[in-house]
């Protein structure tokens, strides 16, 4: 007996409050907002990909339980999405290439963003990296998930709590349309797949003035309670009373498909490496003014002295800024050399991959070739033997001819043979009746009385 009902992924309110994301800053609406918005590309690309409904449900389901441990600041909400549309196609049985759905988001995100559409090239190192980044989110979220993807969705019920309360037809729609709209909050980690398809049903019947049974209650009935049901209703209203769900970029490490998550701007990289802040350049030209014009407010006897003073400093001052200037100048021609060999390293990486894959074409269009070869070999062949098969029963009939003509040959032979002994002795017997005969007429002639 194997047992399925490992779906024990649910947490307290307290918890959801105190989620990482909190903890990094980012409040409840923009929390609440980000989810939404990365559900909407979950469903969005699953209906691009042609996949069916319970493939975009687990993946929405998925998207919420990694970011009840995760933080939208650390995860970005595209590529997590994605991951996640990856994952739940192996799950529900319908996989789908990392090629396809790196393609769809990348397009999806061009339009989104008023971007010109273009095609993202599965050879360039962009593709490469978000390949690499796509199978890394995945195996973050199988990790959180403890390997544990096993999703029980409320659709299932809703067919059948709606048949035993005898309801209208067109009430099963659009539970099944409120069903489909739980799935952008966080009703799935709250509560289990029966009390949102009780919660469900309930709206359902409110919005179509249905009346349910109450005496006895019928969300008994299907285990459920009454303040999880109003629960679910609460949250439902409150999604449909909010705006359509736009970005908002959190994340620290990667921002989207359309630029890659490793280029970033080189002089705020060198900035913090060399440690030397604005502030203080900024302090010392300060202070070179001040002593500018202090020697204005000292006694005409001593103003040649202040001058030359006040000249030494700002000297000194241009050549302290000098110093400082060409410090991360040296900084960024010293870390030149290496980020240029590794953008070297990574262009010959490319070029032997690309070698690579055009000798593994040309291997295969030579074995193609070789079979195609082999094949007209093997019909020259058949033809050949059908020939020699040809031959032989030719042979082999003019053969059986011949003996059938020796045979007949040899019959009539002995035919004649056995004609002419008949003869001779038919011959022979009327040679001795004739002589017999020829003997008693000369006896009756010269013995007449005897």
């Amino acid at each position: 007996m194997i047992y399925t009902a490992i779906d024990t992924f649910y947490l307290t309110d307290e918890q959801l409050k105190n989620s990482p994301s909190r903890k990094d800053g980012i409040d409840e609406a923009t929390e609440t907002t980000l989810r939404i918005y990365g559900c909407d590309l979950i469903q969005e690309s699953g209906i691009l990909l042609r996949l069916p409904q319970a493939v975009m449900a687990t993946g929405q389901v998925l998207f919420h339980r990694f970011y009840c441990k995760k933080s939208f600041a650390r995860f970005n909400v595209k590529r997590v999405a994605a991951s996640c549309v990856w994952l739940a196609s192996k799950l529900e049985e319908n996989p789908r290439k990392a090629k396809q759905v790196l393609i769809v988001f990348h397009r999806m995100e061009c339009r989104r963003e008023n971007l010109p559409i273009e095609h993202l090239d599965v050879f360039s190192k962009k593709y490469s990296e978000l390949k690499v980044d796509l199978i890394r989110t995945e195996r973050h979220l199988l990790k959180e998930m403890g390997f544990i993807c096993h999703v029980e969705h409320p659709h299932k019920f809703i067919s059948n709590y709606l048949a035993t309360l005898e309801t209208p037809p067109e009430l099963r729609q659009e539970a099944w349309n409120l069903a489909n709209d739980s799935l952008r909050t966080t009703l799935c980690v709250r509560f289990r797949s029966e009390v949102v398809a009780c919660g469900v049903v309930y709206a359902a019947a409110r919005r179509f003035q249905v009346p349910l049974p109450e005496n006895p209650p019928w969300w008994k009935a299907f285990d459920a309670e009454k303040s999880g049901i109003d629960e679910v209703c609460k949250v439902l209203a409150h999604l449909y009373s909010l705006p359509k769900a736009q970005y908002i970029p959190v994340c620290k490490d990667g921002d989207s498909f359309t630029t890659s998550s490793k280029t970033k701007d080189p002089q705020a990289q060198q900035v913090p490496k060399d440690g030397v802040p604005n502030g203080a350049a900024a302090s010392s030209d300060t202070s070179a003014t001040k002593v500018s014009t202090a020697p204005n407010s000292d006694s005409g006897g001593s103003k040649d002295a202040l001058i030359k003073a006040a000249l030494d400093k700002l000297k000194e001052s241009k050549k302290s800024d000098d110093d400082v200037k060409s410090a991360p100048v040296e900084g960024a021609v010293r870390e030149e050399p290496p980020s240029k060999l590794k953008v070297d390293h990574r262009q010959e990486v490319g070029g032997e991959r690309n070698r690579e894959r055009e000798r593994e074409r040309d291997r295969e269009r030579e074995r193609e070739r070789s079979k195609a070869r082999d094949r007209d070999r093997g019909r020259d062949s058949d033809r050949e033997r059908e020939r020699e098969k040809d031959v032989e029963r030719d042979r082999e009939k003019i053969k059986e001819r011949s003996h059938r003509s020796k045979d007949k040959g040899k019959d009539s032979g002995g035919g004649h043979s056995d004609k002419s002994r008949h003869h001779s002795s038919r011959d022979r017997g009327d040679y001795h009746s004739s002589s017999y005969s020829s003997r008693d007429k000369d006896r009756h002639r010269h013995h007449p009385y005897a």
